[in-house]
């Protein structure tokens, strides 16, 4: 049988309480948190009966389970309402009128669609994927977005979602120059949002599903390239020498327009032209500092191994962060390699990245100068894209080239695969050492055709107008 009720439970006595007795029954007096002064029936034990402010409905669904929940009504023939409409929907599913889903749909539809979002995001904390947690930079992308076409779209209930409004949305993005790679993770991340509320019972179906993506290949905005061998050597070095050089230098003046209160000097930028003098006079400076000096050279030496591995391995920045010492197995017969565990692995699977004789012994040296326990981190510090980017600085590498492509720290991962290529690499073996699961990836994104030897492979083919000669004497000779 549907009723209405308040519910009831004891809870302790509250602090500060006041004992008093009306109409012959004893009653705790207190005042609460926001201000108001409270009572309640004080029981046998010294403990309250603590009496909800909500009316709460108890009825049987059209299964015939007993359902008991909130109607957020503090007025009693309001909660009486909220459960006449709860068993019109009851008896409207019995009868075949609505489904149980259009029901569930329905209750869902009055809810803001904030209330929504952040029950997804509460989700996106929990959700586990391929063995790791959601970063928390992957959730705060998605708040972002999510928020921007709940905003610019005027979403406000989950049933205003639209396939015509996000096409729209998506037109009129194109038109503001947004890149067809940022469009489509706007839609993705909708779209993720809408198959999740399908799950849950919120939409009967995702009203976005079929909208095509953009084409990235006709849109691109950040194209990387792969550095040469002699790129690679430079870095490497300038990178190993930057932070003792960083000291040796000299300070110029500030042009006037640059000045800002007593700030008039600053120390002359570390490029590859001064990278010498500074490294020298850096070595001066740190003369009676030999505890500095180690501790430079050593961040210098991991920066440049850290380079190191990422072009000899096609590690992947965070994948090279979360190395140990217990990663590596430089003892190995015959290989040497790196045995990366599922949940560090970027698909989630796990591998053994095989190393060469060179970077192995390198990696050897390195681990008999500093911490070599099995649970210390290979490198302690991480180069970030503000070093990375002075460190090009200092070896001459030019951030865009004439093309407007860039070099980053994921270009290493690009130089790797290219460079396997360029090598003569099968191309199945070279997706294998990239790891990835489609060789189009390894072949169309992680490829630099500039750096092919295209003209060698044109000047290997045959002679073919030999060929023709041969033929034409031939018949000359017959006639």
């Amino acid at each position: 049988m549907a009723t209405i009720y308040r519910k009831k439970y004891p809870v302790p006595l509250p602090d500060g309480a006041e004992i008093i007795t009306r109409r012959g029954k004893r009653l705790a007096r207190w005042t609460s948190g926001k201000g108001q002064v409270r009572t309640a029936p004080l029981l046998e034990d010294g403990r309250i009966m603590f009496v909800s402010d909500c009316w709460y409905v108890r009825y049987r669904d059209a299964s015939g389970r007993m359902r008991r929940k909130s109607t957020g009504c503090r007025d009693e023939q309001a909660a009486r309402k909220v459960l006449a409409d709860i068993l019109t929907d009851v008896e409207k599913v019995k009868s075949g009128i609505i489904t149980s889903q259009e029901r569930e749909v329905a209750n869902h539809a009055a809810t803001p669609l904030a209330g929504h979002l952040a029950d997804y995001l509460s989700h996106l904390e929990r959700k586990h994927v391929r063995g790791r947690k959601v970063s928390k930079a992957y959730r705060r992308n998605v708040k972002g977005r999510l928020e921007r076409l709940l905003n610019e779209c005027s979403f406000r209930r989950i049933g205003d979602i639209s396939r015509e409004a996000m096409e729209e949305w998506l037109s009129l993005a194109e038109d503001a120059d947004l890149s067809a790679a940022t469009r489509n993770e706007y839609l993705i991340s909708l779209s993720a949002f809408c198959n999740w509320a399908v799950k849950t019972g919120r939409l009967a179906n995702n009203p976005v599903a079929g909208i095509g993506k953009a084409d990235r290949k006709s849109d691109p905005r950040r194209v990387r390239r792969a550095l040469t061998v002699d790129e690679v050597a430079r870095l490497m070095d300038a990178a190993r020498r930057r932070p003792i050089a960083e000291l040796g230098r000299a300070s110029i003046p500030l042009p006037p327009k640059e000045r800002c209160g007593r700030s008039t000097w600053t120390f002359e930028p570390l490029t590859a032209e001064n990278l010498d003098r500074c490294y020298r006079d850096g070595l001066e400076r740190l003369n009676e500092q030999p505890d500095r000096k180690a501790k430079l050279e050593h961040l210098g030496r991991q920066r440049a191994l850290f380079y190191f591995l990422a072009v000899s391995t096609g590690l992947r920045r965070k994948e090279l962060a979360c190395l140990t010492c217990g990663h590596l197995h430089l003892g190995a017969v015959p290989t040497p390699f790196i045995a990366l565990r599922p949940a560090e692995a970027k698909s989630g699977k796990a591998a053994n990245i095989p190393l060469r004789p060179d970077v192995a012994a390198e990696l050897r040296e390195y681990l008999a100068d500093s911490e070599s326990a099995l649970e210390a981190k290979l490198f302690a510090k991480v180069p970030t894209i503000l070093v990375f980017n002075a460190d090009i600085k200092a070896a001459g590498i030019p951030k865009a080239d004439s093309r407007g492509r860039v070099v980053d720290i994921h270009a290493l991962r690009h130089t790797f695969g290219t460079h396997l290529s360029a090598s003569g690499v099968h191309p199945r073996t070279a997706m294998a050492a990239m790891r990835h699961s489609r060789i189009e990836l390894t072949m169309n994104y992680y490829t630099d055709p500039v750096l092919l030897d295209v003209a060698g492979a044109v000047g290997a083919l045959p002679n073919f107008a030999k060929g023709r000669r041969a033929d034409t004497s031939s018949t000359a000779a017959g006639a």
